[in-house]
């Protein structure tokens, strides 16, 4: 559980991260190098991390001031917060607050940050003239929103069909997609910017 909260968080920031580089990259091109200099890069990677343990560490930390009763079974195939605190025989309400609570600041307001990049990127690609131009500079965010895409979606669809199903069976096969088929995702999706795999695709299909 810890592991998973741990790099789903870190997924999720690293994400936002990508999406403020390529927001400089094709707002400020100019600037670039001067914007995303090393020492920033480091700093937002060590945040992006550091935030990412401390919102595991809690959540762990107030599960196991939590009492359960025996011979519990989670019918899930890992242990999924949310499902493990549904297991638990005492009062839950702190965890489910601090759970709804981390939920909503670490998934809204990267969320947020990545649409607002999504959207100055939109605006300034729509005042480049030539086709071409324009071709290359959504070719750069292409790839990275595709995974945001998958990323949210899948975890948002999971969460919201859960509330509404009652079969623990078909959540858990609803959660395969963001936490299995997504990461399987992310390396092809990204690797189709790479000219060898894009011609080894093109002998494929010919």
């Amino acid at each position: 559980m810890h592991l998973f909260l741990l790099f789903g968080g870190l997924d999720n920031f690293l994400l936002t991260v990508m999406a403020y580089d390529r927001f400089v990259a094709i707002c400020h091109p100019l600037h670039y190098t001067v914007i995303m200099n090393p020492r920033l890069c480091g700093l937002l990677l060590l945040a992006s991390w550091v935030l990412s343990f401390m919102d595991s560490l809690i959540n762990d930390l107030m599960v196991l001031r939590l009492s359960f009763c025996t011979e519990l079974e989670i019918s899930h195939f890992f242990c999924e917060l949310n499902q493990v605190i549904q297991l638990a025989c005492s009062d839950t309400f702190l965890n489910d607050l601090m759970m709804y609570l981390a939920t909503g600041l670490l998934g809204a307001i990267p969320l947020t940050g990545i649409l607002f990049s999504y959207m100055k990127i939109v605006s300034s690609i729509l005042k480049i003239s030539s086709a071409g131009g324009k071709y290359k500079a959504f070719s750069t965010c292409g790839s990275h929103l595709s995974v945001v895409s998958l990323f949210y979606g899948t975890g948002l669809g999971v969460y919201l069909s859960s509330a509404a199903i009652e079969s623990s069976r078909a959540s858990a096969i609803a959660s395969v997609m963001y936490t299995v088929a997504t990461p399987m995702l992310n390396p092809f999706i990204y690797s189709l910017r790479n000219k060898d795999i894009k011609r080894a695709l093109r002998k494929l299909f010919s």
